[in-house]
């Protein structure tokens, strides 16, 4: 089980985005994650007519490692380590480290 997954709303804890909110759009690997708006680049990219893509300069999710965004705790308001735990019925759940409340419903 994965301590970060797809649709979490994570916090930048560290880099230059540092501070920032965002939701997780795709886990790329073991590793990394990408976050809607957060390290973004702008990537020139060449027209394609065939497929009906204009050219330009876009602006481009790019990969974080899952070191650098901690998942967002609306308790508390801030971000938040990530812990584990077995409930009653046999599920593996998620918890949050400093208030213990379940982040998996």
């Amino acid at each position: 089980m994965k301590k970060i997954k797809k649709g979490d709303d994570v916090m930048v804890i560290t880099g230059k985005d540092k501070g920032k909110r965002g939701t997780v759009l795709r886990v790329v690997d073991d590793e990394h994650v990408v976050v809607e708006n957060i390290n973004i680049a702008r990537k020139h990219q060449k027209a394609n007519p065939q497929a009906g893509e204009p050219g330009g300069i876009v602006d481009k999710s790019m990969p974080i490692h899952v070191s650098n965004v901690a998942l967002y705790n609306p308790l508390k308001g801030s971000a938040d380590r990530v812990g584990f735990k077995t409930l009653d019925d046999g599920r593996k759940v998620r918890v949050f480290k400093s208030n213990g409340e379940v982040v998996d419903v």
